[in-house]
């Protein structure tokens, strides 16, 4: 058999032999996918088609163990890494930060995390909280997988449903232009419980909607209320006496179901292509721009969708967790999604073109899972304030980058932070004296 060629951290071809291979299998209870192999496709292939990427070799882990013993395979074999997440899952939800229907309720998921263990660079599996690795733990709250490979969390609970006051309220697109702004000033005066988003899009063929509507543009409001059946039905009173909807089905359901309503829309296999923003408000100007890009969606997948955030996510200071966007009232997500490669081009430019036309009324912020990989020089924006302090975590826990195929943050040295930290107090020493 011949040896294996892979791709090092310094992009250079190198070979593995056989029996190097055959080593690392004999020390996992999981199994090795080689180019060729029955299923090495089934490994590599992820949610989102457009990334079609056929690694050297790919480590199907059976628990902690297996990924410690992969990753000091690639540390000293010096190989590219990437960790594979089939869809986002609970691991890149949280590793991103985490918002969703109970976010104004409960907080972010980063919010509710209290421990994780990680395997860390160096290929040691560490407990990481508030009191054990507590930088770390810090880190891991919003700022990818930057600093190890998450193997388990541990998540603070709290009581919901089983079923919770939710569905959708479906509209003409031509009603937009009155209704947004209506729903702007319910969003804004909504209890932490009620969560309302807009997706704007063609109507999908779904069961509840005349079929004279399937394929046309459609605004449609999606909303939760996590709390008492009956005070979100006085909640969203409002929300549903707008216009005159094409169809409401609002009703309770379990919130698992809810939480699962979009999985049909969302299939494996498609094209993808994301481009976010930030918004602490709304205004008509941002509306208007974004009415005239829905009348011209791409394909008929594409979609807007703005989510209603805020809540007890905004409660917590910027520098708590590493995920600092915490003055968002809405994320606008613009979502292209097309089957046909030869549409790359068309809906690329479709969502970069819209991006930019609402770059004037953003916050400069973005959720860093909705970001493509094609935003490097976003991240730091990303991050803010906190960005500095992630590069000196990363410094400590991943000197060598290798976890950098991701929403990459680069590694400040140890030298340089300590040199940077010695300077810092050395001013403040020179104006405490200068005080005194």
């Amino acid at each position: 058999m011949t040896d294996l060629t892979v791709r090092t951290l310094n992009a250079l071809a190198k070979n593995i032999s056989q029996d190097t291979v055959a080593a690392l299998r004999g020390k996992l209870r999981g199994v090795v996918a080689l180019p060729g192999e029955d299923g090495y496709d089934a490994a590599r292939t992820i949610w989102n088609a457009m990334i079609d990427r056929r690694p050297g070799l790919v480590v199907r882990c059976l628990g902690a163990a297996d990924v410690a013993h992969a990753v000091t395979f690639a540390r000293e074999e010096k190989l590219l890494v990437a960790v594979r997440n089939s869809t986002t899952g609970v691991a890149g939800l949280t590793l991103g930060g985490g918002f969703g229907w109970t976010t104004r309720k409960f907080g972010l998921t980063v919010d509710n995390l209290i421990s994780a263990d990680v395997v860390t660079a160096d290929g040691r599996l560490v407990r990481a909280s508030a009191k054990e690795h507590p930088d770390l733990f810090w880190a891991l709250r919003g700022g990818g997988g930057n600093f190890g490979i998450v193997t388990s969390f541990e998540f603070k609970l709290h009581p919901l449903g089983p079923e919770v006051l939710s569905g959708l309220v479906v509209h003409p697109l031509d009603q937009a232009t009155e209704l947004l702004p209506q729903f702007r000033r319910i969003a804004k005066e909504a209890p932490d419980e009620l969560t309302t988003w807009v997706v704007m899009r063609k109507a999908p063929p779904l069961p509840f909607l005349p079929a004279e509507w399937h394929g046309k543009e459609v605004l449609i409001f999606a909303a939760c209320y996590s709390g008492d059946i009956k005070e979100g039905e006085q909640a969203l009173k409002g929300l549903r006496a707008l216009g005159k909807p094409i169809a409401d089905v609002i009703s309770p359901h379990p919130f698992t179901a809810w939480q699962a309503a979009f999985d049909p829309l969302l299939t494996p296999g498609a094209r993808n292509y994301w481009k976010s923003h930030d918004f602490a408000d709304l205004p008509d100007e941002a509306i208007k721009v974004i009415l005239n890009a829905v009348r011209t969606l791409p394909s008929p997948e594409c979609e807007v969708f703005i989510a209603h955030v805020g809540g007890a996510m905004a409660r917590v200071a910027a520098d708590a967790t590493a995920w600092p966007n915490r003055a968002a009232h809405f994320i606008m997500n613009v979502h292209t999604r097309w089957r046909d490669r030869a549409q790359d081009p068309a809906c690329v430019a479709w969502a970069r073109q819209l991006f930019q036309a609402t770059a004037p009324f953003a916050s400069g912020s973005v959720y860093v899972n909705f970001m493509p990989d094609d935003e490097n020089d976003r991240i730091e924006k990303a991050y803010g304030v906190n960005y500095r302090r992630l590069a000196e975590i990363k410094g400590r826990y991943d000197p060598d980058n290798l976890f950098r195929m991701n929403q990459n943050i680069r590694p400040i040295p140890k030298a340089v932070a300590g040199a940077a930290d010695a300077g810092r107090k050395a001013s403040e020493a020179v104006a405490m004296g200068r005080r005194a």
